[in-house]
């Protein structure tokens, strides 16, 4: 009859040899990365944003206002100066995008495809969400708070995103699928929402007033070079 031995009762030899392979496999078995899509995942967003944020770009800070319907229609409002509409079918990669530059009152329409001729790569994840997925290698982690690290406005979770010899800090909310801080690994803090909701959109936000602008259609000028 042949012999068994439970689990628990292995001979020596069998539970060190289990031990042995068990440790070559994790020795050898390559740690698994975060993928940007998969942490920054805009699956299970709510289908209505409001939200305002501040920003600081080349020394200065700036203020952003942002409507966010479902994956179709984005309004932002940069600074009271610059509002951007960018219109899509919901999942389609392309989208129509129109810019008002209400000083010089300007009137600029441009899609994406065109946006990617000229060396522009940004998408709605984009435009959307203010983070802007990393081109080339980069590496991305879950991680403890940064020394002095601001205050989100609601609950977050912090990630650490590295290339280039640089660590940006974001604090990513689950719930309504947005970084709430970004700091520089200076500890500046380089992205902060102050304000957001979930209430319906009234659809005259999506209107656009242009009476008297200058229009330019950047479309038919690239497409004609």
């Amino acid at each position: 009859m042949q012999e068994t031995f439970s689990p628990k009762h292995r001979p020596p030899g069998l539970r060190l040899a289990a031990l042995c392979v068990a440790a070559a496999l994790s020795v050898n078995a390559p740690a698994k990365e975060a993928g940007f899509e998969q942490v920054f995942s805009a699956q299970g967003e709510p289908a209505t944003l409001h939200y305002q944020a501040a920003f600081a770009a080349k020394g200065a800070e700036h203020r952003l206002e942002v409507w966010r319907d479902g994956g179709g229609r984005l309004k932002r409002r940069t600074d009271e100066a610059i509002e951007t509409y960018v219109f899509r079918r919901p999942g389609d990669a392309e989208f129509r995008m129109s810019i008002l530059d209400r000083k010089k009152r300007i009137h600029t329409r441009i899609d994406r495809s065109n946006l990617y001729r000229i060396g522009n790569f940004t998408d709605w994840f984009d435009l959307a969400h203010g983070l802007k997925h990393p081109m080339g290698e980069y590496r991305l982690g879950r991680a403890r708070a940064p020394v002095a690290a601001a205050k989100a406005i609601a609950a977050c979770r912090w990630y650490d995103l590295s290339q280039g010899g640089r660590t940006s800090h974001i604090c990513w909310s689950a719930q309504i699928r947005l970084p709430l801080v970004i700091q520089a690994q200076n500890g500046e803090v380089v992205w902060r929402v102050t304000a957001w909701d979930r209430k319906a959109i009234p659809p005259a936000i999506f209107e656009i007033h242009d009476q008297g602008f200058i229009q330019n259609d950047a479309n038919q000028d690239i497409e004609s070079d």
